[in-house]
């Protein structure tokens, strides 16, 4: 287990996108926060194809940062699981079943204009 002052924000942004991968999260964006707000260094968006799968994300997530870091990572949304916030201090997570991240684009509020044109461009392809 590591303590809060040996890690920082891109060691955890990493082991949390590692276990995005490992539990088949889809569609997995993150965005660089650093200079634009104080919620946190970096914002992670990610989509689970059903409630369960979201749920499961979102607790698999919360156990690995527990383990690997002794950091309990605040939840919400997880009984419904449409859309699972897990904040982390450093690094927010988002994890969406596709319908509700179409519907809220958190994309577009947050990524640099560049970034989501590219995204956008990259779909049609």
């Amino acid at each position: 287990m590591t303590s809060r002052a040996t890690y920082t924000s891109d060691q955890l942004l990493q082991a949390i996108l590692a276990s995005l991968d490992d539990d088949k999260a889809e569609d997995v964006v993150q965005i660089d926060l650093r200079g634009r707000s104080d919620m946190g260094d970096w914002m992670v968006i990610a989509s689970g194809r059903s409630t369960r799968q979201v749920a499961a994300i979102a607790e698999k997530l919360a156990d690995r940062l527990k383990q690997e870091f002794g950091l309990v990572a605040k939840m919400e949304g997880k009984e419904a699981a449409d859309w699972v916030l897990i904040d982390t201090g450093d690094v927010v997570v988002h994890v969406f079943r596709p319908e509700v991240r179409e519907f809220y684009q958190l994309e577009k509020m947050w990524a640099p204009a560049a970034t989501t044109a590219e995204a956008r461009a990259a779909k049609f392809r």
